[in-house]
C-alpha cells in the first residue's frame, strides 16, 4: 500500500486499519532493516493489568461463555475477577506460587482463572496440548515437559484426563471440576477469601519476568519450551491496538476455538478479549467434518466482530456459509476483521470467502499477520488492503526485521520488545536462536511484495529447511507450491507434502477432503473419476506457469492420517513436511518408481501406471 493512502473505511466512524510508516536500511553486509516509524505507546507492564482495569471498569460485561449442553455458561469480568483473585490466594497460601502451573485441558473457564490466577501471582503457566494427553499413547512428549518445568500444580478439568493426569501428576496437587480425578481438589476447596497479598504480588510484576512457558517444535524438532514474558504480551496487544485502531472504540467479540496451548489462541485471541475488554465465546465446534457443524450452531449465538481462524478453519466453514443463508448473515452480520494465520491460506479459498462477503455486503476486512511462539506472536501485520493472501503485512512498533540473504532465500528475522529471551532451561538452543546482531533467527523466508515500495509489505516463501533441490539444481519453494496445489484443487484436497528432492521432477503425498474419502480403495488406489480429478488439478497447476519448481507431476493419495506421536503434525494442523517424507518413505518412494504403480496418480495423459 503506498505510504499516503488512507486507512480503510469502516462502520462506526473508527479505522479497522492505521496507515503503515516503514523504514527501510540497506547495510553493507547485504542484509535490509525494517522498521516502523511509528514508536510504541505507553501501555500496562501485563495483560493482568489490562485485566483488573477491565474487570474493575465494567464488572457486569461478558467475559467468557462456555457451551453447556444447549445453553452457554458465562461469567462476567467481575464473577472472574473474584474467582481468579481467590486461587491466586489458594497458590500464596499452599507454597504455589514460586512454581509453574502445568494445564493439562483444553479451553475453558476454568482454565482461564487458573491462568489469570498465576499470572497475577508472578507464576509461569505451562499450557499443554489436548492432544498430548488424550491422542497420546505414551505421554512420552507430556512426561518429558513435566520434567523440564517441575510444575508445583497440575490442572484438569475432568476424569478424561485421568491417564495423563498419572504420568505426570506424581505427588504434585491436582486441581479439576470432576472428583473423578483421583487425588484432585476442587476450584471451590482450592481457592480462599484474597488477602492484600495478592496485589501486592500483583503491583510487582515486572516486564521480564515469566507469564507462560509455551512449548513449540516449530516446523521440525523436538518440543521446546519458550520463555513468554508478561512484557511480551502486553507489548504485542498495544502493537496490535496501534495496527487495529478500531479495538480501542469496539471491545472485540470473539467465537473461537483456537488451543492456549498455543501462541495463536493462547497470546493473540485470548489476549485481544483481555487487554481490550471483549467477550470470549469458547467454540465447542472444529474444522472437521464431525464438529464444524457446532461452529455454524455457534455463531447464530455470538455474531463475532473478529473471527480468527487457521486455513483449515475457514475451508471447513465457508461450505456452510455459502449454502446457509441465515448462517452466512449472522457471520457477517457485524464482522469487522476476518483473520487467518499458522499456515498459509490457498489464494482459490480466499477469493471465496471474498466473494461470498461480497454478496451479503459485508464490510469485513480479511487479513493476517505473521510471527511465531518466539515473537508472542504477532510480529508483522497486514493492516492496509490485501487482495492477496500470501502478504506477511509490515513490521509491527517496536521491533526491527532483518532480511538476510540464506543461500538463493532471504530469511527474516525478527529483534524487539515482543522477542523471547530463550528457552526455558536450554541455555543452547537460547544462543542457536540468535544470530550476531542479536536478531531471531526465524527459518521462514520472504521476499518483498514490492521493492520500490517497503510499505507494501513482505511475501512468504516457506520454510527454509522445508525446501529442497531438484536433481537439476533448482529449488522447490514449498511454502509456496503447496497451498498453489490445494487452490488448485478447488477443495478436493485438505493437505500436502511436497516430495522429489534430488529427483527429475516434483511429486507430493495429499490427503482428500473427507468428502471424497470413499473414492480410493482400501490399497489407496483412486477411483477412475478420482483420477482424474487428481490430473486436473496438476494440468491446472501447470497452467499457472512457474517452471518445473511449481508443477507436480505425480501424486500420492494417502489414507492414514498424519500422526501426533510421530511428530508429523502439530496441535494447530501444521503439518511436518519432512517427518511425514521420512516416516512415509516407503510411499514416497512409489512417487519415483518407473513405471509408476496404480496407486499414483500422473498429471500427463500419456504416461501411464502399472501395479
Amino acid at each position: 500500500m503506498p505510504a499516503d493512502a488512507a486507512p480503510s473505511p469502516a462502520p462506526g466512524g473508527v479505522a479497522t486499519f492505521s496507515r503503515p510508516r516503514i523504514e527501510a536500511e540497506a547495510l553493507a553486509d547485504g542484509r535490509l532493516l525494517l522498521r516502523s516509524s511509528e514508536v510504541l505507546a505507553e501501555h500496562p507492564v501485563s495483560v493482568v493489568h489490562s485485566f483488573r482495569a477491565h474487570s474493575a471498569a465494567h464488572p457486569d460485561r461478558l467475559l467468557v461463555a462456555e457451551r453447556a449442553g444447549e445453553s452457554w455458561e458465562r461469567l462476567s469480568w467481575g464473577e472472574m475477577r473474584r474467582l481468579v483473585d481467590r486461587l491466586a490466594q489458594g497458590l500464596l497460601d499452599r507454597g504455589l506460587a514460586d512454581r509453574p502451573v502445568l494445564v493439562l485441558s483444553g479451553n475453558s473457564r476454568l482454565h482461564l482463572a487458573v491462568t489469570l490466577a498465576a499470572m497475577t501471582v508472578g507464576t509461569p503457566v505451562v499450557p499443554t496440548s489436548v492432544a498430548y494427553s488424550l491422542q497420546s499413547a505414551d505421554h512420552a512428549e507430556l512426561t518429558a515437559m513435566a520434567e523440564l518445568v517441575e510444575p508445583g500444580l497440575v490442572v484438569a478439568e475432568d476424569a478424561s484426563f485421568a491417564r495423563a493426569v498419572a504420568a505426570v501428576a506424581g505427588d504434585r496437587l491436582v486441581l479439576s471440576r470432576d472428583d473423578g480425578v483421583p487425588g484432585s481438589v476442587t476450584p471451590e476447596e482450592f481457592g480462599v477469601e484474597p488477602t492484600d497479598e495478592v496485589d501486592r504480588r500483583c503491583a510487582a510484576l515486572h516486564r521480564e519476568d515469566v507469564a507462560k512457558i509455551l512449548f513449540t517444535s516449530g516446523s521440525t524438532g523436538a518440543p521446546k519450551g519458550v520463555l513468554t514474558t508478561h512484557g511480551m504480551l502486553a507489548a504485542n496487544q498495544q502493537q496490535m491496538l496501534q495496527a487495529w485502531p478500531f479495538l480501542a472504540a469496539e471491545p472485540p467479540v470473539l467465537l473461537d476455538w483456537l488451543p492456549w496451548s498455543h501462541t495463536f489462541g493462547g497470546n493473540f485471541c485470548l489476549g485481544l478479549v483481555l487487554a481490550h475488554g471483549g467477550e470470549l465465546w469458547i467454540d465447542d465446534g472444529r474444522p472437521v467434518p464431525a464438529l464444524i457443524g457446532r461452529t455454524v450452531r455457534n455463531l447464530a449465538d455470538v455474531h463475532p466482530t473478529v473471527y480468527l481462524n487457521v486455513p483449515a478453519g475457514f475451508a471447513a466453514l465457508l461450505p456452510h456459509l455459502a449454502r446457509d443463508e441465515a448462517a452466512a448473515r449472522g457471520f457477517f452480520d457485524r464482522l469487522r476483521i476476518g483473520f487467518f494465520a499458522a499456515a498459509a491460506l490457498p489464494q482459490q479459498l480466499w477469493d471465496r470467502i471474498e466473494q461470498l462477503a461480497a454478496a451479503h455486503g459485508a464490510q469485513m476486512q480479511m487479513t493476517t499477520a505473521w510471527g511465531l511462539t518466539e515473537t508472542s506472536p504477532a510480529a508483522t501485520a497486514a493492516h492496509f488492503a490485501i487482495t492477496r493472501s500470501d502478504v506477511l503485512g509490515v513490521p509491527l512498533c517496536g521491533l526491527e526485521l532483518a532480511l538476510v540473504p540464506v543461500g538463493e532465500k532471504t530469511e527474516v528475522r525478527v529483534r524487539g520488545v515482543n522477542v523471547t529471551p530463550g528457552y526455558h532451561r536450554r541455555p543452547e538452543l537460547t544462543e542457536a536462536a540468535f544470530d550476531e546482531h542479536g536478531f531471531f533467527r526465524t527459518g521462514d523466508a520472504v521476499v518483498l511484495a514490492d521493492p520500490d515500495d517497503v510499505a507494501a509489505g513482505l511475501l512468504f516463501r516457506g520454510r527454509i529447511a522445508e525446501d529442497f533441490k531438484l536433481a537439476t539444481g533448482t529449488f522447490v519453494s514449498v511454502g509456496t507450491l503447496r497451498p498453489a496445489l490445494l487452490s488448485a484443487s478447488q477443495g478436493l484436497l485438505i493437505d500436502a507434502v511436497i516430495c522429489g528432492q534430488d529427483g527429475d521432477c516434483v511429486t507430493a503425498m495429499v490427503w482428500l477432503h473427507p468428502d471424497a474419502a470413499g473414492r480410493v480403495d482400501a490399497d489407496g488406489v483412486p477411483e477412475e473419476s478420482l483420477r482424474a480429478d487428481l490430473a486436473a488439478t496438476m494440468q491446472r497447476l501447470a497452467a499457472e506457469g512457474g517452471g518445473s519448481s511449481q508443477c507436480v507431476e505425480r501424486l500420492l493419495v494417502l489414507t492414514e492420517p498424519a500422526q501426533l506421536d510421530a511428530g508429523e503434525i502439530t496441535d494447530k494442523g501444521y503439518v511436518n513436511q519432512a517427518a511425514v517424507r521420512d516416516r512415509r518413505a516407503g510411499l514416497a518412494a512409489l512417487l519415483t518408481a518407473d513405471p509408476p504403480p496404480v496407486r499414483v496418480v500422473l498429471r500427463s495423459s500419456s504416461q501411464r501406471s502399472t501395479r
